[in-house]
């Protein structure tokens, strides 16, 4: 480096870092982080906005109580916008679903596989075929030939423990994640 007198009789110094290369390094960094932070303020709306709803975020789970369903009865709650049924099932129910041959079924799951406690059963009340939702939570509803749930759009018959048996659904009646908060509350999701 070479230093030179300016006609004002200031010093200059040439070569490479020199006081205004460093005040033109300052400048680009600050512009870039400025931008950055630009970027950042303009971005996060639109960002925020793909987070959920907060109505959705309070469906995300539900409890339900089900202390006033008696024996062999069924109730349908919503949940996520699908119907989720609960059935008390009754001591027959649970026998049949537990004697039936797993590995003749189309989808095998064992009865105890899908429901926690044998005398509750929870599922997502839609047939995997087309998405209809299945017959059988009344007591007058046809339930098919192996007493469970019936679709008539296309005929899947499932049974007690809501496995596919009869009819072109491919899966078994969905189960949601649930856990029993006491012995008479189950939270889904």
């Amino acid at each position: 480096m070479s230093d030179t007198t300016h006609p004002s009789g200031a010093g200059v110094v040439s070569g490479t870092g020199g006081v205004g290369e460093t005040r033109r390094d300052f400048l680009y960094l600050m512009t870039a982080a400025m931008g950055g932070v630009g970027a950042a303020v303009v971005a996060w709306p639109i960002i925020d906005s793909m987070n959920p709803a907060a109505d959705t975020l309070a469906l995300a789970s539900i409890e339900v109580d089900v202390a006033p369903i008696a024996v062999g009865q069924s109730i349908t709650v919503q949940w996520r916008g699908k119907p989720v049924f609960i059935r008390h099932r009754t001591e027959k129910e649970i026998e049949e679903a537990k004697q039936v041959d797993v590995a003749s079924l189309r989808d095998p799951e064992t009865d105890a596989k899908r429901a926690k406690k044998p005398e509750w059963l929870v599922m997502v009340g839609v047939c995997t075929h087309l998405g209809c939702v299945p017959l059988g939570q009344k007591p007058t509803d046809p339930r098919g030939e192996f007493g469970g749930w019936f679709c008539p759009c296309h005929g899947s018959q499932y049974d007690t423990s809501g496995r596919i048996r009869k009819g072109p659904a491919p899966k078994n009646l969905e189960v949601p994640a649930y856990k029993f908060v006491t012995d008479t509350k189950i939270q889904i999701g």
